[in-house]
C-alpha cells in the first residue's frame, strides 16, 4: 500500500469516470474530435457581492506534469476495465490542447467562464477534477479571506489555520489562498517557504504551562526571542496575572536591553473586553506601542462584532474558519462542455435544466469586463467568439433576465478577461508570484470594483450581460432542445 510521504504522481487525482469515458471515446475512434469546456460557479459564497479567482498556478503545474508511469499503467491493468490500445496510449499521453483563464486573482461572478479548454475529447475529460478541485479549494479560501479582511480595515490578519485545515495540502495551499486574499502572514511554514509568504507566531500555552510560573515563562521567551516577544496572556487569568507579568517582563528584561514589548495576545474570554482592560493597562505602564494580537475561532462576523464594540485589537490570527471557510464550505465551480467542433466549426451545446439556474451559456465565447469613464467595472459582458467590440462606442446589450429592454453602453471601455495560458499543450502564460497576485487583488478591490459588490448585508449584484448576437444564439438553441 502506498503512503502519503511516497512521491505521488499527482496526474492521477482524477474521478475514475474520467478515465472510462476517455477509454470508450477511444475504442470508438473519437479522440481527434476537438470540444470546448468552460469552468464557471453559480452562486457566490456567503451571499458575497463577487469571488476571487484563485489556483492557476497549481493548474498550469498539473498540467505541465500530466503523464502516467508504469505503475499507474499496471494499476489500470488491474483495474480490468480499460482497452489494452487504450493503456498504450496513455503511456505516451501529453495535453496538447489550449487553455484561456482569467489572470489569477480577477475579481469574478458567477455564470461566467473562467476558464475555458479547447482541446482534443480526451485531453479535455483527463482534466476536468484537477482543474476543479484547485478552483474549488483556493478560490473558497480567498474569497473567505478576502470577507475577513474586510472586516478587519486596516488591522492586520494573519493564517493560523493549518492545524485546522482537512489535510496537509489543505494548510499549505490554503495558506497561498488567504495571502492571494489578503493576510499579511501565514503560520504555516512550509507555505512561507514554497511561495515566499511572511511566517509569523507567538508562542503556546504549552511553554507557560512548562515553566515554574508565568512570569519564569515570559522572561525566558523574552530573552530568546528580545525582537519579536509576543507573549500570550491568558493561559491563566488575564488582568490579575497575564497583563501585569507582561509588564514586569517589558520593564525588567527588555528595557534592560534596549527593546519593547511588541504584543500580547488573548486567545479566549471576552476578547472586546479584556482587550480594553488590556490596552488600557499597558497604557499606563507606558507601553502604548505594545500591539494586542487577537485569535479564537474568529471570521468575519465575530471580526466585526469586535470593532463595533470598540475592541482594542490591532491584530487578528483566524484560523479555523478561514482555513476551512466553515460557513460556506463548498465554493461549487462545475465544468461543462459549451462546443464540439464539426467539419471546422465548433457548433454550441447547452444543459437544460428544471432548475434556470443550471441552464449553461453555450458555445465558444468571449467575456469582456466593461469599464465606464471613471475606470468603475459596471458589468460584464458575454459575445460571440468572433465578435468585435470598440471601445467607447455605443454597444448594445441585453440584460438575459429582462431581455425585453433595450440598453446599450456608452462611452465604455471593453477588457477582455480571458488570456492564453496554454496552446498546444505548450505553456505559453506569464507566472506571477503570489505577491503580485495579491496586489492585483487589492487594486480590482480599492479602484475599480463597486464598494457597494464589497459590503456583507445584500451586496448590489453585479450584472452579466449578452450581446444580441450570443443571447440570440442561446434563445434559438434552447427552442431547438424544446422542440
Amino acid at each position: 500500500m502506498a503512503t502519503q510521504n511516497e512521491a505521488r504522481n499527482l496526474s492521477m487525482v482524477m474521478d475514475l469516470y474520467e478515465l472510462t469515458m476517455s477509454n470508450g471515446y477511444f475504442t470508438k475512434n473519437d479522440i481527434n474530435a476537438k470540444v470546448v469546456f468552460d469552468v464557471f460557479y453559480r452562486n457566490n459564497p456567503d451571499k458575497s457581492g463577487f469571488s476571487i479567482f484563485a489556483g492557476l498556478e497549481q493548474i498550469v503545474e498539473y498540467i505541465e506534469n500530466l503523464h502516467f508511469d508504469e505503475k499507474d499503467i499496471e494499476y489500470f491493468k488491474g483495474l480490468g476495465i480499460f482497452d489494452e490500445k487504450f493503456l498504450k496510449y496513455l503511456r505516451e499521453f501529453r495535453f496538447s490542447g489550449d487553455i484561456y483563464a482569467f489572470e489569477e486573482g480577477t475579481v469574478m461572478y458567477p455564470n461566467e467562464p473562467v476558464i475555458t479548454i479547447i482541446a482534443p475529447l480526451i485531453d479535455a475529460q483527463l482534466i476536468e477534477t484537477a482543474i476543479l478541485l484547485e478552483v474549488n479549494h483556493q478560490s473558497l479560501i480567498a474569497t473567505k479571506t478576502r470577507r475577513i479582511c474586510y472586516a478587519a480595515g486596516n488591522r492586520l490578519v494573519s493564517d493560523f489555520g493549518a492545524r485546522r485545515a482537512h489535510n496537509m495540502d489543505a494548510a499549505v495551499y490554503g495558506a497561498r489562498a488567504a495571502f492571494i486574499g489578503g493576510v499579511s502572514s501565514t503560520a504555516t511554514v512550509l507555505a512561507g517557504q514554497m511561495f515566499d509568504i511572511p511566517v509569523s507566531g507567538t508562542m503556546a500555552h504549552s511553554w507557560v504551562m512548562f515553566y515554574q510560573d508565568e512570569f519564569e515563562a515570559f522572561k525566558k521567551y523574552a530573552q530568546t526571542y528580545p525582537d519579536m516577544t509576543v507573549l500570550l496572556v491568558d493561559t491563566y487569568d488575564v488582568l490579575k496575572s497575564g497583563i501585569p507579568n507582561a509588564i514586569r517582563t517589558a520593564k525588567e528584561v527588555l528595557e534592560p536591553l534596549g527593546k519593547r514589548l511588541k504584543g500580547i495576545r488573548l486567545d479566549s474570554g471576552d476578547l472586546a473586553y479584556l482587550s480594553k482592560k488590556a490596552r488600557k493597562m499597558l497604557d499606563d505602564a507606558g507601553l502604548c506601542d505594545c500591539m494586542i494580537v487577537a485569535s479564537n475561532s474568529l471570521d468575519e462576523f465575530t471580526i466585526q462584532s469586535l470593532i463595533a464594540q470598540g475592541a482594542c485589537i490591532d491584530s487578528f490570527g483566524v484560523g479555523e474558519r478561514l482555513i476551512t471557510s466553515k460557513s460556506e464550505p463548498v465554493f461549487g465551480a462545475v465544468y461543462k462542455i459549451a462546443a464540439v467542433e464539426k467539419n471546422g466549426v465548433f457548433e454550441p451545446r447547452i444543459k437544460v435544466s428544471e432548475n434556470i439556474e443550471k441552464i449553461t451559456n453555450p458555445g465558444l465565447k468571449k467575456l469582456y469586463r466593461v469599464y465606464d469613464e471613471n475606470n468603475k467595472a459596471i458589468a460584464d459582458l458575454i459575445a460571440k467568439y468572433d465578435e468585435e467590440l470598440e471601445d467607447l462606442n455605443k454597444v448594445a446589450y441585453i440584460d438575459p433576465y429582462k431581455p425585453w429592454k433595450h440598453r446599450s453602453f456608452e462611452n465604455c471601455r471593453f477588457v477582455s478577461l480571458q488570456k492564453q495560458v496554454f496552446s498546444d499543450g505548450k505553456f505559453v502564460g506569464k507566472r506571477r508570484s503570489v505577491q503580485e497576485i495579491a496586489s492585483y487583488v487589492k487594486t480590482q478591490l480599492d479602484n475599480e470594483i463597486w464598494v457597494e459588490e464589497q459590503r456583507f448585508s445584500n451586496p448590489h449584484i453585479h450584472y452579466l450581460d449578452m450581446t444580441p448576437a450570443y443571447y440570440e444564439m442561446k434563445r434559438a438553441l434552447l427552442a431547438s432542445v424544446r422542440e
